[in-house]
């Protein structure tokens, strides 16, 4: 699900708290040391989500947050901000040259610089996360 983070609003934080729940406490932040990336560079996108994109030759960038069940993250276009919503249970990624992040759907390609090497440990973290979701609410195999 992709908002117009723009301005806040609170139908729009009550879906996200709904979707990958509130933000962490003060105390998980430090625990974590931090919940959000340093931004960086949009080299590709799906076609879906070429809309919320610079449409001149503007340079796009993007940022992750974490929270407890999924991630948020958040394009600018101009004066405006999009929040993209991925729960953790549909969020796929990939390494190649850069990092890409798929779900419902669509995909967001990070260009491979100093940037996105700033931001590794936060990918690790993200990861950690995602693993932990997983394996904390694992579905039950059917045995046959």
């Amino acid at each position: 699900m992709i908002l117009n983070s723009t301005h806040t609003s609170k139908t729009n934080t009550e879906l996200i708290n709904d979707l990958v729940g509130k933000r962490f406490s003060l105390f998980d932040r430090f625990r974590l040391k931090g919940i959000g990336s340093k931004r960086m560079v949009v080299e590709k996108v799906s076609l879906n989500l070429r809309q919320y994109l610079n449409t001149i030759a503007d340079t796009n960038y993007a940022n992750i947050e974490l929270r407890p069940a999924g991630i948020l993250i958040h394009i600018n276009r101009g004066l405006e901000t999009f929040t993209w919503v991925i729960p953790y249970y549909q969020l796929v990624i990939y390494k190649s040259d850069g990092s890409s992040i798929h779900g419902q759907g669509r995909f967001i390609n990070f260009k491979n610089n100093m940037l996105l090497n700033e931001n590794r440990n936060f990918f690790k973290k993200m990861m950690n996360l995602k693993i932990q979701y997983d394996t904390d609410f694992k579905s039950p195999t059917m045995s046959m």
